[in-house]
């Protein structure tokens, strides 16, 4: 399990060095809000559709594809979104409602459950788990684009207009263009992809900059209860209940491993961008991005720890 907790520690590292960094650029006054403002649209617009677009494209989807398991995890995702909302219905300011529900279902799946499920399962891991990006980005974004439209403070929410914003998010644009290229193989020319490659880079270490720059301790108080909320909801609750369906469904071995990594990972970067896009607070959004990432390297590794303990894994 040590080295579970290396492999963890190495995957969180990077991104809280990011966010440390646009801490103390912010600080520096080598970034202000304009600066964030414009690469946050920079990277919602731009590079994230680009980066997902490349990662459904280069994705094999003839390789480790398993209806099932697709299918459980969307039916799973979409009832702990169902069940953070109902929840949020309860306990949680209609402001931060939609912020709160984004933060609560949506994890880091391009990092960390990816990484972690190629670390542990090699190339079935990253072939499995990479067909299950697929899934989790589009199920992801979609269901991100209706809550935070229904508490969009500058629009008002009705069944066309909640679908006029899942079909014009840039996000959802970038997955649903690449799917007829992956599925037929298309390939496109060296120069275009990696030029394509180089926008692709720029989106985390921009988006992860453009949070730090965002956070600070009076923004990290002030979003207090619904942030650590929120990040138990992602982290403690939905994992445990949705494994222990996968569990009583029959899955094991890697399949419930990967399931497990998916869905305890800590809230996507992602999530801020599409906070702050549509007039949601941002500083929330960044908050439980961080206060996850942090839980991540202890809930992972203890959730890996008593699967392996049961001789599930």
């Amino acid at each position: 399990m040590f080295d579970v907790f290396q492999q963890t520690l190495a995957i969180t590292a990077p991104v809280f060095s990011m966010l440390f960094l646009g801490m103390g650029l912010k600080r520096l006054r080598l970034i202000d809000t304009h600066f964030i403002n414009t690469a946050s649209a920079l990277v919602f617009h731009v590079s994230m559709p680009v980066m997902l677009f490349l990662a459904i494209l280069h994705a094999d989807l003839s390789t480790a594809l398993q209806p099932t398991l697709l299918g459980y995890f969307v039916l799973a995702s979409v009832a702990g979104f169902l069940l953070a909302w109902g929840w949020a219905l309860l306990r949680v300011p209609r402001a931060e409602r939609g912020v709160y529900v984004q933060g609560s279902f949506r994890g880091n799946n391009g990092i960390v459950g990816l990484a972690l499920a190629t670390s542990l399962y090699g190339e079935y891991g990253l072939s499995l788990g990479g067909i299950l990006g697929g899934v989790v980005i589009l199920c992801y974004n979609t269901l991100s684009v209706i809550v935070l439209e229904v508490y969009n403070p500058n629009a008002k929410a009705s069944p066309w207009s909640i679908l006029k914003s899942i079909l014009s998010n840039p996000l959802i644009i970038g997955v649903l263009a690449a799917i007829p290229f992956a599925y037929w193989q298309i390939r496109l020319p060296g120069w275009l992809t990696t030029s394509g490659q180089y926008l692709a880079e720029l989106t985390l270490p921009l988006a992860l900059i453009c949070i730090g720059g965002t956070l600070s301790l009076a923004s990290l108080r002030a979003s207090g209860a619904v942030a650590v909320g929120a990040s138990l909801m992602k982290m403690v609750w939905l994992p445990i209940l949705a494994t222990a369906g996968a569990f009583f469904i029959g899955f094991r071995e890697a399949e419930l491993a990967i399931l497990f990594l998916y869905f305890a990972s800590p809230t996507a970067a992602a999530s801020y961008v599409m906070a702050r896009a549509s007039g949601g607070n941002a500083e929330l959004a960044a908050a439980i991005i961080v206060i996850t990432t942090l839980m991540a390297v202890v809930t992972t590794n203890l959730g890996l720890f008593v699967l392996q303990w049961g001789g599930w894994i």
